[in-house]
């Protein structure tokens, strides 16, 4: 029986140290293109959904209209797009990003659901004010006020319905600029 407890307290003291000197050592999957850990994505994401749900608003204290989307439209084009980018132009470095930085305006694998269409505006809003630790999703809450927050939740959260035409021409990019014709020699 000693030689069992010494073994549990040595396996209590030796695994610790363990853990630690492969962290410091060792080589864990610190850069992007590293594999991920085994139950990675469980891991991160359990917590943060369960903090999520805790913790989100269920009713947007404002509408979704017209007023609504093109506010919320001015705010993404100005905070959002640099990541998630815009109306049928997807970022390029945004997939290089660890976890990737995911493009709000394409539909997902199925067709259905566009960006974060499927989620409620109140987990969006979550996601905006607060920020994800370790993604690269900053906290917005001390940039934006609650009212601006809401107006992009909302815009995002009806992604994957008609959107009013100026809504939608402020979310296309830019057309390329006019080149002028080449001079003949």
């Amino acid at each position: 029986m000693g030689r069992f407890a010494l073994g549990i307290v040595l396996g209590l003291i030796l695994a610790p140290v363990i853990v630690w000197g492969w962290l410091r050592f060792g080589h864990p999957p610190v850069a992007v293109a590293d594999n991920r850990l085994p139950f990675e994505r469980q891991i991160v994401n359990a917590p943060l959904h369960a903090r999520i749900d805790s913790e989100m608003i269920q009713t947007p204290p404002i509408q979704a209209n017209q007023d609504t989307f093109e506010a919320g439209a001015r705010i993404y084009v100005m905070n959002c797009a640099i990541c998630h980018g815009l109306h049928g132009q997807p970022v390029d470095f945004a997939k290089h990003m660890f976890p990737s930085a995911p493009p709000l305006w394409e539909a997902h694998h199925n067709g259905k659901v566009v960006g974060v269409s499927d989620d409620p505006p109140g987990e969006t809003y979550w996601k905006v004010a607060n920020g994800i630790r370790l993604s690269g999703m900053p906290s917005f809450k001390s940039i934006l006020s609650d009212t601006e927050i809401w107006q992009v939740s909302l815009l995002l959260a009806n992604a994957d319905k008609p959107l009013p035409p100026q809504v939608l021409d402020m979310l296309r990019p830019d057309p390329p600029p006019a080149t002028a014709p080449a001079k003949a020699k």
